[in-house]
């Protein structure tokens, strides 16, 4: 009768732990993710699409002038003392031997031209029936300009920067160099290229005491434009429309040609992000990729239908004007059935955060692999205590 009291007893031992972690199952589910309420923190609605209109009126827009670093060669008739290669230095002046310095920054070649044949006529170091001069540059110079607004890393930006090596080496050719780098377009995409809420028709550019408004709808619409060469110190402002412009969430010379999205999955199918070949390439995603995109990147999508499939995936980012975190979940279910629907399947942003959950099935059955795990260490010890009691 004893034996009996006792068996029944230790009988009921592991129904309580089952009974306690069937309890725990009901505490586990994904994170409720609560729509933001703050207008500081929701997403930004989309704008119209882009007047397919003729450009405007074409206003006096800066030509290509010279900057600080630049390297020009000064050949003047009957004057070889005057005549070589200069480079301007860093307060925009130009040291001619026997003169002084000439204010260069924001000049033209033949406002320098003019400029120099004035201040040789001033000195009188020669007839002025016999100045003849000819500049021409050798090496456009990397510059600093400031940008703000609406791009994705403002600040200070350098274009056209150039190795020091070769700004070491000593000219080969007479005359003329091109300058890819230094212009305008480039020193967005240095920027980090231009947020899709940006006003790309009313871009400011100030130099100084004067300023420009500059519209760059031409490169969406295919119509015909020059760019704008920049010198050091000029400063872009692109403001924000306060809604987002689908035709600039696609590579283009302004915006960024990709980024990198941070995603995690460690649990099915593989239990490290290493396992589940997450590395660089499935995390560096083209610019205009969306959230479905990146799922699929980082091997969220996919297994046994009948325990994989409604999964959870968890989509970080940040308003685009506060930089204030958004968090919002979707059902991996609905995701690939609503792919064209911008509520359900949104653009991913630069540095966005991407987790994905498995789903509930397979939730219960790592929880009865816990059972297993418990329970089977107290089997194995009921049944030696009832050896040793026999």
């Amino acid at each position: 009768m004893n034996n009996i009291c006792y068996k029944q007893k230790k009988s009921k031992k592991p129904i309580a732990v089952l009974v306690f972690l069937l309890c725990l199952t009901g505490c586990t589910h994904s994170p409720t993710i609560l729509p933001a309420t703050d207008s500081q923190t929701k997403s930004l609605d989309y704008c119209p699409p882009l007047a397919q209109t003729a450009p405007p009126a074409p206003q006096q827009l800066p030509r290509f002038t010279l900057s600080s670093g630049d390297r020009i060669r000064v050949d003047v008739h009957e004057g070889a003392d005057f005549s070589g290669i200069f480079e301007i230095d860093m307060d925009g002046q130009l040291h001619i031997p026997h003169l002084q310095p000439l204010a260069t920054q924001g000049l033209t070649l033949s406002q320098l031209q003019q400029k120099l044949s004035q201040a040789l006529l001033d000195a009188q170091l020669l007839r002025p029936d016999l100045i003849q001069i000819s500049i021409t540059p050798l090496n456009w110079a990397g510059v600093q300009v400031q940008v703000s607004g609406a791009v994705f890393h403002p600040g200070p930006v350098t274009i056209n920067a150039k190795d020091p090596e070769f700004q070491a080496q000593r000219p080969l050719q007479k005359t003329g160099q091109h300058a890819t780098g230094r212009f305008l377009t480039q020193a967005l995409a240095n920027a980090g290229g231009v947020r899709p809420d940006a006003d790309i028709q009313r871009i400011r550019l100030t130099r100084g005491n004067q300023s420009w408004c500059i519209n760059l709808q031409y490169l969406y619409t295919h119509q015909t434009s020059t760019d704008i060469p920049l010198i050091a110190g000029d400063h872009l402002e692109v403001p924000s429309q306060q809604c987002l412009q689908n035709e600039l969430l696609k590579t283009s010379a302004i915006t960024p040609p990709g980024f990198r999205v941070f995603i995690s999955n460690l649990s099915i199918p593989a239990d490290t992000n290493a396992k589940a070949a997450i590395g660089s390439d499935s995390s560096s995603l083209p610019y205009g990729s969306r959230l479905l995109q990146g799922v699929l990147a980082g091997n969220c999508v996919g297994g046994t239908q009948s325990t994989n499939a409604r999964r959870q995936i968890l989509h970080l980012t940040h308003h685009l004007k506060t930089r204030q975190p958004q968090v919002q979940e979707y059902a991996l279910g609905q995701l690939l059935q609503q792919a064209d629907n911008l509520q359900h399947n949104p653009y991913l942003m630069p540095n966005d955060g991407i987790a994905c959950y498995d789903s509930g099935v397979t939730n219960i059955r790592d929880i009865a692999r816990s059972f297993s795990d418990i329970l089977t260490p107290l089997t194995l010890l009921r049944l030696l205590q009832t050896g040793s009691g026999n």
